[in-house]
C-alpha cells in the first residue's frame, strides 16, 4: 500500500492535529506533576533560620520581619488544606490576567495550609460554584488549563473539594475573625 511505513496506513486529506505544549502560566510557582504519576505541588520556600514558609518562594531573605535569615530552601507545600475564605469573580479581571473566551465566572478560595501556617489563594475548579463551598471545606491541589493559544495550553494550580471530607465552619464566605479555642465546642 503506497504511503505506508511498517504497515501503518497513510490518512489522505487529513491533517494530524498537533498536540499543544502544556506550560505553566506562571513559571516557578508550581510543579504540574508528571507522566510518572507525581502529583502537582506548589513551590514555596522555608527559612533555615526561623522556619517561616513563603509562597511564592522567596529568593533573597525571609519574609518574617523578626528574622534576618537569608538561607532559604525550596520546598513543596502541602497539597491539601481547608477553605479559609472564598468569593466569586463575576467580572473578567483586567490585563495582565488572561482568560479563556468566552469568560466564565469562577470561585476564588483562600486556602489555609495548616502545616505551613499560611494561606494560599487560588481558583476553585470550574465545576465549583459559591453555593458548593463552605468555610472549612477540605480541598486538594490540582492542575488545570487557564487558557490556550495556537501552540500552548497554559496551566495553573486550582483547588478541588475533597469528596466525602467533612466540612468544618459556618456557611459563609468570610472566615471567623479568630479560630475557636479548644473548649469552644460545636456552638450548639
Amino acid at each position: 500500500m503506497a504511503g505506508t511505513e511498517a504497515g501503518a496506513p497513510t490518512v489522505v486529506g487529513a491533517r494530524a492535529k498537533k498536540e499543544k505544549e502544556k506550560v505553566p502560566a506562571v513559571e516557578g510557582w508550581f510543579a504540574p506533576g508528571g507522566s510518572d504519576g507525581a502529583p502537582p505541588t506548589l513551590l514555596g520556600s522555608r527559612c533555615s533560620s526561623c522556619g517561616t514558609y513563603a509562597f511564592p518562594r522567596e529568593q533573597l531573605s525571609c519574609r518574617n520581619p523578626k528574622c534576618g535569615g537569608t538561607e532559604l530552601e525550596e520546598v513543596s507545600l502541602s497539597r491539601r488544606g481547608r477553605v479559609w475564605s472564598y468569593t466569586d469573580a463575576r467580572y473578567q479581571p483586567p490585563p495582565p490576567y488572561v482568560a479563556a473566551e468566552p469568560y466564565r465566572p469562577f470561585v476564588i478560595a483562600a486556602v489555609e495550609l495548616a502545616a505551613e501556617g499560611m494561606v494560599v489563594m487560588g481558583q476553585m475548579t470550574a465545576d465549583t460554584t459559591v453555593d458548593d463551598v463552605i468555610v472549612g471545606d477540605e480541598v486538594e491541589l490540582v492542575v488545570d488549563t487557564l487558557y490556550e493559544d495556537e501552540e500552548h495550553e497554559y496551566l495553573v494550580w486550582k483547588w478541588r473539594k475533597v469528596e466525602g471530607a467533612p466540612a468544618r465552619g459556618p456557611k459563609s464566605g468570610v472566615a471567623p475573625s479568630h479560630p475557636p479555642g479548644p473548649d469552644a465546642g460545636d456552638g450548639g
